[in-house]
């Protein structure tokens, strides 16, 4: 995440983000596609069994849904695509944030709310070259647009300051109750009958 934010991740820090491997081929950075749901959640030694169960039972009242990358844009450094609709990922965001509300998104830097939901292409270019590097990225990569996910989980990934590594995956939506076992009825009267008579025959 500090490359793509601008600051260094400290060991310990978790996210919460939303893997979309469909636009991976599009990615000029040194992550997989993505959207962050919340960054930074709470530190890693922090994070409880309890906390693990409540953020399962939290995404899993939230359904799956699909997503479409259709257009560029940019932060000044910065080309992402944003995600349509983008409501499902800010409603996800908002959900974490109002259990916990210590979890500031991106540490503050971007005021209360954090930055819209979106996808990063590239981010190493400086202030002078960004402009004419992503003008020719752009081009390169508007054959293949638009992109379109579904999105069934979200994972918690956290680093030891360098690497991200995944930590938990939880699904979206309540999947439904097996079905029970077919039950068989039980046998007529006379059929138990016949059966008993038979066996005290043979006894």
């Amino acid at each position: 995440m500090s490359s793509e934010d601008g600051w260094p991740d400290v060991p310990g820090d978790t996210a919460l983000t939303i893997r979309i491997p469909e636009a991976d081929a599009f990615v000029r950075a040194p992550f997989p596609a993505h959207i962050t749901v919340l960054y930074p959640f709470l530190p890693a030694a922090r994070i409880t069994p309890e906390d693990h169960a409540e953020l399962a039972a939290l995404f899993a009242d939230h359904d799956p849904f699909v997503l479409t990358f259709a257009e560029f844009r940019r932060y000044p450094g910065v080309l992402y695509l944003p995600p349509a609709p983008d409501h499902p990922v800010r409603a996800l965001t908002r959900a974490v944030r109002e259990r916990w509300p210590e979890a500031v998104p991106y540490r503050g830097v971007f005021g209360a709310e954090g930055l819209d939901p979106h996808l990063t292409l590239a981010n190493d270019e400086g202030p002078e070259t960004y402009e004419r590097a992503y003008d020719a990225l752009e081009r390169e990569l508007r054959p293949m647009l638009p992109v379109t996910a579904r999105v069934g989980s979200v994972r918690l990934i956290v680093t030891d300051g360098r690497v991200w590594e995944d930590g938990a995956v939880y699904e979206l939506g309540r999947s439904p109750a097996p079905p029970a076992p077919p039950t068989r009825p039980a046998p007529p009267a006379q059929v138990l009958r016949a059966e008993s008579t038979a066996l005290s025959r043979r006894t």
